[in-house]
C-alpha cells in the first residue's frame, strides 16, 4: 500500500480553518467506520479488534474505539512521543461519531446496499484522513505508536505489520468481522487517501514515499 510517510505541510494562517479540517475529518472518520460496520462485509484490522472487544464487553463500538485509543496513547510515554491537539481529539471524537452514525444508519440486508455502505465507508475514511492530516495537529494514537516503534529501530512497515496482524488476529478471535471488506480496505485506502490529500490541501504539500507502511493518521 502506498501511503504518505513524511509530510511537510504549510499551516493555514487562519486557525479556524485548520480546526474545521481537523474536526470535520475526525467526525467523518468515525462515520466511515460506522458504514463499514453496517455493511457487515469486513473491517480494517483495528476495527476488527474494536468490534470484537465490543462483543465481549457489551460496550458500544465507539466506547471501545476511544478506550483503546487512550490505552495506546499511554504507550507513547515510554516511546517519548508527544501528542498534539489532533491526537487528543482523535481519542475523544472518532468513537463518538461512529456510535452516532451507527445509531442513525440501520444494517441493510440486500447485497447492493451493503456494498454501497462498504465503498462509502472506505471513501469517507480516505477523505476524512486527507482533511485532518492536512490540518497539521498531530497523528492519531495508533499511528503515533507506529512511529514510536520506528524510533526504536523497527521500520514503519515492520512495526505496522506486527501491530496490525496482532490486532487483526485478536479481533478475529474475539468475534470481529473479517471479510472481503478487510482486503478491499487494505488495497484501496492508501491510494484514495493520497488523492484526497491533494484535493483537500490548504496549500502546497510535499511528501515522499520512503516507506509504504504507514496508513492514514489515526
Amino acid at each position: 500500500m502506498c501511503i504518505v510517510t513524511e509530510l511537510s505541510l504549510p499551516r493555514p494562517r487562519a486557525l479556524p480553518g485548520r480546526l474545521l479540517r481537523l474536526y470535520t475529518g475526525l467526525a467523518g472518520y468515525g462515520a466511515g467506520i460506522a458504514l463499514l460496520v453496517r455493511s457487515n462485509l469486513g473491517l480494517d484490522p483495528w476495527e476488527v479488534f474494536h468490534q470484537g472487544l465490543s462483543f465481549r464487553t457489551g460496550w458500544s463500538l465507539g466506547v471501545c474505539i476511544n478506550l483503546v485509543g487512550a490505552l495506546v496513547l499511554l504507550l507513547w510515554i515510554p516511546l517519548r512521543q508527544r501528542p498534539g491537539l489532533g491526537t487528543i481529539s482523535n481519542v475523544l471524537l472518532v468513537g463518538a461519531s461512529a456510535d452516532l452514525v451507527m445509531w442513525l444508519v440501520p444494517a441493510p440486508s440486500p447485497w447492493p446496499l451493503r456494498w454501497a455502505l462498504l465503498l462509502g465507508g472506505i471513501v469517507a475514511i480516505a477523505a476524512s484522513s486527507g482533511l485532518y492530516i492536512n490540518a497539521g495537529f498531530g497523528p492519531g494514537p495508533r499511528d503515533g505508536l507506529m512511529t514510536g516503534l520506528n524510533r526504536l529501530g523497527l521500520s514503519i512497515r515492520v512495526a505496522r505489520t506486527l501491530v496490525e496482524l496482532t490486532v487483526l488476529a485478536a479481533g478475529w478471535l474475539l468475534g470481529g468481522t473479517v471479510g472481503i471488506g478487510t482486503i478491499l480496505f487494505a488495497v484501496t485506502i492508501g491510494p484514495l487517501t493520497q488523492v484526497f490529500m491533494k484535493a483537500t490541501q490548504p496549500g502546497r504539500v510535499a511528501w515522499r514515499h520512503a516507506d509504504r507502511g504507514l496508513r492514514p493518521h489515526r
